[in-house]
């Protein structure tokens, strides 16, 4: 009987998490489309929510000696859900969408220090068995203190508390010493733990060293990057947070752990190996050759002249056009304009012309964050298009809109080969028949470089906050009706 009653939660255990294992990649499908994302996260997030609770179902499964301490570790745990409960629904409630990246950047550091935290657990408490879990454990250990370490360092660049990227002569050559020297520590603590050798150094000392240097290690990863390389460093230290995690998962024996960070992992995995794609970058490159550098280079002779134009005329063009295609950037996230720009959208369709929106993959300072945007603002989802799906329809476009893009609609992309972004599959809104540039200035973009599109003979450049501007389009539209009724 006594057999029976331990079992039945191992086997609840087991059942929750295999139930939690499907609604998390049920859930991740979901999120493929921004249609369906809502209802995947809620999907996940309950099959997670479920695994946590079933956790406690170890409590029935633990030592004599523990058992003291039972209530005490539940009572902690508990209230560290609801700690990081309340912080994370604060959190998530007041970040704006421009804000979303940092959340995104800091929220999956701490994915990844969980995991160096459940492995450091294992390696105090030494209940890693055996040369394979314990080298498992560090390398779980080791990917998770530098996702962690690096997460929050790209959380300080996105925010703009570290404005400029910290780059010194012999750069690389340091953080790869420093990678080497922490895994021969891992290398050193796995035979001392094993007795191959015999150390002078406590283990305990030894795993203090070990955490150390692998959090020194992602902080110096991280430092040298510049902003344009944000949205890629985002999506590797997510796939380094699924590995850790799944890693744990494998030396804790817990199926709903291995299952999420395999899949998170992969999936980092993927849409690193998209981003580089869509800047025409190598993965190798960005990880261990050129990662955050900057081409010192001469930008070529850019000729023609800024043209500004009102933004009421901008809007009447496209009013009276057949067609017009919207490249939304970064400019519309931060004027917190997507709701104007669907109402203007509205507007044109309303009046006949077709309207869509094409979006580049490294568009924002987090690779989705236009998708979500226009979501947001409740755009058809059949009205955003991804640059191979839209890019030959330029060419035949009466006008294109470009609201706070630069970099992903630069020609030097095709011509200049000078230039740093010199092969980056770009948006060709250079080739409609008519471009309207809504920016603030004449600031460049991440590249730093002069964009040549503004300077074409059919662009013109509509100056002001993104919001301001699509409020005077629309009232510009708008009284055409009048005046039609009227």
């Amino acid at each position: 009987m006594t057999d029976m009653l331990n079992i039945i939660p191992q086997l609840a255990i087991g059942a929750v998490d295999l139930a939690a294992a499907f609604l998390f990649m049920y859930g991740l499908k979901r999120m493929s489309s921004p249609l369906t994302a809502p209802s995947g996260i809620m999907v996940a997030g309950w099959g997670m929510a479920g695994a946590v609770v079933a956790s406690f179902l170890y409590a029935f499964d633990i030592s004599a000696a523990a058992k003291p301490f039972l209530m005490v570790n539940i009572g902690l745990s508990v209230l560290a859900l609801a700690i990081g409960g309340g912080i994370a629904w604060w959190s998530g409630k007041k970040v704006a969408m421009t804000a979303m990246p940092q959340m995104v950047a800091i929220y999956n550091g701490m994915g990844g220090g969980a995991a160096a935290a459940i492995a450091a657990v294992e390696l105090f408490g030494n209940k890693a068995d055996g040369v394979t879990q314990l080298v498992v454990t560090l390398f779980g250990a080791l990917i998770g203190a530098v996702s962690l370490s690096g997460s929050l360092i790209a959380w300080a660049k996105l925010d703009e508390v570290l404005k400029k990227p910290l780059r010194f002569p012999g750069q690389q050559i340091f953080n790869g010493l420093v990678a080497l020297v922490t895994l021969a520590i891992g290398g050193y603590i796995v035979a001392v733990t094993h007795g191959f050798i015999t150390s002078p150094v406590a283990t305990s000392d030894l795993i203090y060293i070990f955490f150390g240097a692998a959090l020194l290690f992602g902080v110096l990863m991280t430092l040298p990057i510049g902003g344009a390389d944000m949205p890629v460093v985002i999506s590797i230290y997510n796939a380094f947070t699924g590995l850790a995690v799944g890693l744990e998962g494998f030396v804790l024996q817990n199926p709903a752990l291995m299952i999420a960070g395999m899949v998170v992992g992969a999936a980092g995995t993927l849409l690193t190996l998209l981003m580089a794609k869509a800047m025409n970058r190598s993965v190798s490159n960005i990880l261990f050759t050129n990662f955050g550098t900057v081409v010192q280079q001469k930008q070529g002779e850019i000729k023609g002249s800024l043209k500004p134009v009102k933004a009421s005329d901008a809007g009447i063009s496209m009013r009276y056009a057949a067609s017009v295609i919207i490249v939304p950037g970064y400019g519309l996230a931060v004027a917190q304009a997507q709701g104007k720009l669907y109402e203007f959208v509205k507007l044109l369709q309303g009046a006949g012309v077709s309207v869509k929106f094409a979006v580049h993959p490294v568009a924002g300072r987090m690779p989705g964050q236009m998708d979500v945007l226009l979501a947001e603002a409740g755009v058809p989802y059949d009205l955003i298009f991804q640059l191979e799906d839209i890019n030959d329809e330029f060419a035949n476009t009466d006008v294109a809109l470009v609201i706070g893009a630069n970099d992903v609609v630069n020609p030097a992309a095709r011509t200049e080969k000078s230039s740093p972004i010199y092969g980056m599959p770009i948006l060709n809104a250079d080739k409609a028949k008519q471009v309207y540039v809504v920016k603030r200035g004449q600031g460049k973009g991440y590249a730093g470089i002069v964009n040549a599109l503004f300077y074409g003979d059919n662009c013109n450049m509509v100056y002001g906050d993104a919001a301001a501007v699509l409020t005077k389009m629309i009232e510009a539209v708008r009284a055409l009706g009048t005046k039609a009724a009227a």
